[in-house]
């Protein structure tokens, strides 16, 4: 029998290893499947085993608790900014600064991609990640540690030659993380991400780290730190061992002997700036020689042996002809410019988007009228303003039906989207099945991006409930499916029939209900009709259903083609009746806790568990309807929300003595 000390280390440096190659190389070897059967294993041994987990288990990544706020922390050296040059003459002038401080001396520099994103420190203690610390003002920044280990190209150990060490690099939203990420905040009604960089910000920030782990953020490392100094005698060494550690590395960087050959690869990647995965905008050009550097110094503000060569805003003039709407995946209409075509930083732009219609209200703009376009990290341009109106102006109207498939077109009441609320719209089909499939919904495993794309292009699926008659002999056609997993996935859809009605509900991706609000919904109502058939009074009853949230479902099952839906989901044989497991009766029943700070004897998980075993209920967040707030040591803004609101507060030890029934 196999020591379970030997097999979990022999898995957890496996993991690693695949981490690596998937989120730094980019060479993956293993699937997704295999390495989450990798992932459970290793959970399912530390959970038998909790003696033998560490901080820097690969399943540690994702598991910090929800935080009250960050706390401030003085960084070992200070992170300062760079200068600019904002064109030749200024880059040619650095160099010129640079060669009388040092007397003509030989030299060198590195040009690297100037990322877009924030700036991060991570500090390492004996080969383990221990502290990251965003760059803040550059003396102070906040830490981020928790949110920090979630982002999987910074790995949380490393075979390292000094005891203590701090990198120093970019944290990061690819393009495609960032459209996705939009896609999904504008189905929920938030405000989209202006660009990248901001969305690599809040996502770094947000106070519960399980956001983070959804975010897909990256880090790519520049600077290497032994007791606050550079660890090598040149910038070129430092990167070479940060490689060598297994820290993400821009590979486009160059070893460049003066000024023209500086240019020469500034110039080269302004031009091919759009072919990368992710945002940059400029080089980063840095002398060498560490020597050298600390010859130049430092102003009060930035290092003279550094400066960052910024790419000019790649915008241009021309003129709306018309304005289409397209449906996306989300069920979000997006008013689209069609322009006269027009040159945008060498690339020729003919559509831009207008995001909704508050952005076309806010920009005054009609058909007809001359704009100003930049190209900024969304997939297709942005008309920034209106420049001059035109001759013949003709104003947009956002249609009431949708264009794809005719279903109503609703925009709730201070919401900038307006949406198709069929959830079988053939134009956010693929993604209301991949919810649908997903883990935590119906976890139908297999059903990923691979085989929907198939499904769906093929016409094999037009409909969610389509899932349901898939047969093997539909699924050995596709490409890269065999009878064996085509055999996995029929039976995992067999399966999901069993899912209980909360699973169901959240699976229909109705906007605002997830899993928590499912199951209140459930708990209240108890079947699918009776949910489908309640007013907008009665949906408010029920826990964390206010008038947004219940406006949503009463529009979802108004729609014909989702009343068509559930039919063929009800005759598919999903649960559409709720068997409560909650106790009717207890001490708690009837009452509502929400739970904020850090108990002295019980984890959250310990202490919703003992409520709901009482009969009581455990929200998320403060309201009038909160029967009471448990708050324990450092408590937020939730305690202060109950302070409000009137809403009784109570300690750990107030708690046992009602669960007790006192």
């Amino acid at each position: 029998m196999k020591d379970p000390a030997e097999e979990i280390e022999a898995l957890r440096e496996e993991l690693r290893r695949h981490e690596h190659l998937y989120h730094v190389l980019d060479r993956p070897e293993i699937t997704d499947a295999e390495y989450d059967a990798l992932m459970r294993r290793l959970q399912s041994l530390e959970a038998e085993h909790p003696e033998l987990v560490t901080p820097d288990s690969p399943s540690q990544r994702v598991g910090g608790k929800p935080r009250e706020g960050f706390i401030k922390v003085r960084h070992g050296s200070v992170m300062l900014s760079l200068d600019n040059a904002l064109n030749e003459a200024e880059l040619r002038a650095f160099d010129r600064r640079v060669d009388e401080l040092l007397g003509g001396a030989a030299r060198r520099y590195v040009a690297e991609l100037k990322m877009d994103g924030l700036s991060m420190a991570a500090q390492y203690r004996d080969g383990r990640f221990a502290r990251a610390i965003t760059r803040g003002d550059g003396v102070v920044g906040e830490e981020v540690t928790e949110n920090a280990r979630t982002i999987r190209s910074l790995p949380l150990r490393v075979h390292a030659k000094a005891d203590a060490f701090e990198v120093r690099g970019e944290t990061v939203m690819n393009r495609r993380a960032f459209e996705r990420l939009n896609a999904e905040r504008e189905e929920r009604g938030l405000t989209r991400f202006a660009n990248p960089r901001n969305a690599a910000a809040g996502s770094l920030r947000v106070l519960e780290p399980q956001v983070t782990a959804a975010r897909w953020l990256e880090y790519y490392t520049y600077f290497l730190l032994v007791d606050g100094k550079p660890a090598f005698p040149s910038h070129d060494e430092s990167l070479k061992e940060l490689k060598r550690m297994g820290f993400k590395v821009n590979p486009h960087t160059r070893i460049c002997r003066d000024a023209e050959e500086v240019l020469a690869f500034c110039t080269a990647w302004e031009a091919k700036r759009e072919e990368l995965p992710y945002e940059i905008d400029g080089v980063v050009v840095k002398v060498d020689s560490i020597e050298q550097q600390r010859q130049l110094g430092f102003t009060a503000k930035a290092p003279r042996w550094a400066i960052a060569y910024k790419y000019p805003a790649r915008q241009a003039t021309t003129v709306v002809d018309a304005i289409e709407v397209q449906v996306g995946r989300t069920g979000a209409l997006t008013p689209v410019a069609h322009l006269k075509p027009v040159l945008v930083g060498g690339v020729t732009v003919g559509r831009a988007t207008l995001h909704n219609e508050d952005e076309i209200e806010r920009l005054g703009l009609q058909i007809g009228d001359q704009v100003v376009v930049e190209r900024s990290g969304d997939v297709i341009p942005k008309v920034v303003r209106v420049s001059s109106q035109g001759s013949y102006r003709k104003q947009f109207q956002m249609p009431a039906k949708c264009p794809v498939c005719g279903s109503n077109v609703v925009r709730e009441e201070g919401e900038a989207a307006s949406r198709c609320i069929n959830l079988n719209c053939p134009a956010r089909l693929k993604e209301s099945i991949l919810h649908f499939a997903s883990r935590g919904v119906m976890n139908i495993d297999g059903m990923g991006d691979a085989l929907v794309d198939q499904l769906v292009d093929r016409q094999i699926v037009k409909n969610v409930a389509d899932i349901y008659g898939l047969k093997i002999e539909d699924l050995v056609t596709l490409e890269r499916i065999g009878v064996k997993s085509a055999g996995n996935v029929i039976r995992n859809i067999a399966n999901s029939r069993n899912n209980p009605l909360p699973r169901v509900l959240t699976a229909l991706g109705i906007r605002f209900v997830g899993e928590r609000t499912a199951v209140f919904l459930a708990e209240s109502f108890g079947t699918m009709d009776a949910i489908a058939a309640a007013s907008l009074e009665e949906l408010q009853r029920a826990e964390e259903v206010g008038p947004k949230v219940a406006e949503s479902i009463v529009q979802f099952f108004r729609e014909p083609r989702n009343q068509e839906l559930l039919e063929r989901l009800r005759a598919a044989g999903l649960q559409f009746i709720y068997e409560s497991t909650r106790p009717k009766s207890g001490p708690l029943a009837g009452l509502t806790f929400v739970l904020t700070g850090t108990l002295n004897t019980l984890s959250r998980e310990e202490a919703k568990a003992a409520i709901e075993k009482a009969g009581g209920k455990v929200a998320g967040s403060v309201s009038r309807k909160t029967s009471f707030v448990v708050a324990g040591e450092d408590a937020g803004s939730k305690l202060a929300k109950a302070r409000e609101l009137g809403v009784r507060i109570v300690s750990e030890d107030q708690l046992r003595e009602l669960l007790k029934g006192s």
